[in-house]
């Protein structure tokens, strides 16, 4: 059963408290490169507006160790999302819950998640050059190759996060391109049936 919902990619504070009053578990802040990149003073004064129980969530990826706890710290993040080549000692040197991102593209990109000390794996589409937010599918049939913790991205929307949570039955969903208007600006109407959506499934599993 989902009770985890991240929606990634967050610029402002607009979509932030639109998907805080939907009842979202977690905000994602992208500070990698990306088209949905944002600055420690957008994310701070965000954060203003962040309950305590919505979990902050930074994305990194191959940045510095010293920069990510600076801008972790500096933040106020909860936990701290990894989508480079960190190795398992990276993460471990980290004083933050750590999601490791893995890009799927077939079974050797899951090669060695077993040495990861880590709070989640999230699993994402593999697309050369990009980290995330391709709006892409991958074969979800790989993520039975993982026997932790599994946060599903990658191309979710609400056409098919169901048939998603069925089929993996991820500890929890994150979606970014499939909620938006256009990019780095949210749809609020695609949040609301995003989570609707899932809550139908955590519906159906009760009963």
């Amino acid at each position: 059963m989902v009770a985890w919902v991240k929606i990634c990619g967050i610029t402002n504070k607009n979509d932030a408290k639109t998907a805080i009053d939907l009842g979202v578990n977690a905000l994602g802040f992208v500070f990698a490169d990306s088209p949905r990149q944002v600055t420690v003073e957008q994310v701070r004064r965000i954060g203003e507006i962040v309950p305590p129980h919505v979990q902050k969530i930074g994305v990194f990826s191959n940045h510095k160790l010293q920069e990510v706890e600076r801008i972790a710290s500096s933040c106020s993040l909860d936990i701290v999302q990894l989508h480079g080549e960190e190795s398992p000692q990276f993460c471990a040197a980290l004083d933050w819950p750590i999601i490791k991102a893995l890009s799927v593209e077939n079974e050797i990109s899951l090669y060695g998640w077993e040495k990861y000390q880590v709070f989640a794996f999230l699993l994402d589409s593999y697309q050369a050059g990009q980290r995330g937010g391709t709006g892409q599918t991958f074969d979800w049939s790989l993520t039975a190759l993982i026997t932790s913790r599994i946060i599903l991205a990658g191309g979710l929307n609400i056409t098919n996060v169901q048939d998603a949570i069925k089929m993996v039955k991820p500890y929890g969903v994150d979606v970014s391109s499939g909620v938006e208007e256009k990019i780095g600006q949210k749809d609020r109407k695609k949040m609301m049936l995003f989570l609707k959506k899932v809550k139908e499934c955590e519906n159906n599993v009760a009963r």
